[in-house]
Formats: C-alpha cells, structure tokens, sequence
C-alpha cells in the first residue's frame, strides 16, 4: 500500500512541479512588477501626462503671446493699458468692473 502511494506521489510529482510553474508565472505575467497591471497603469500615467504636457504647453504659449505684445521693439498700446489698469486697479469712466470670486 505505501509502495502504491510513492509510485502514484512519483507520476503526479513531475506535472504538479509544471502546473505549479505555470500558475507561478501567470500570476506573475497579471500580477508582477512588470506584468498587464503593471504596464496598464503605466499606460494611463502616460496618458495624464500627456494631457498635463498638452495644457502647460498651451499656457506657456498663451504667455510668451503676451510676453511678445509688451516688448519694447513691437509695444501692443491696448496690451500696455490693460497691464497697467491691473497694476494700478483702476478704470476709465463708463467701464463695467465684474468681480470674480475665484481670484
């Protein structure tokens, strides 16, 4: 009887080590520090980056527009008179001031 049971432990040993192995590495394919959830969730980082590039991309060249209109050599006068009204907060007579709340 126990010779019955170490032949039968000898004939499934070498296929459970190989399902094993192959449980290991799916896990780890899924699961792993390199694996699909891994590389998904780098995808998607990638992709707010992306989106965040995108947006100070635009901001920037909004600003260097504007940085472009006050310069001495190509001076923009409703540029010069509008940074000026914010600097010194003032306003021309019949000017509607709307306030925001959010600044």
């Amino acid at each position: 009887m126990i010779q019955d049971i170490r032949r039968y432990l000898r004939h499934i040993s070498g296929p459970l080590v190989g399902v094993c192995a192959v449980v290991y590495f799916a896990y780890h394919t899924v699961e792993g520090d390199r694996g699909i959830r891994a590389w998904l969730r780098l995808q998607d980082e990638i992709l707010n980056a992306e989106m965040q590039l995108a947006k100070v991309s635009s901001e920037r060249r909004e600003m260097e527009h504007r940085v472009l209109l006050l310069r001495p050599d190509h001076l923009d006068q409703d540029m010069l008179e509008e940074r000026a009204r914010i600097m010194l907060n003032m306003s021309k007579d019949g000017d509607i001031v709307v306030f925001d709340r959010h600044h």
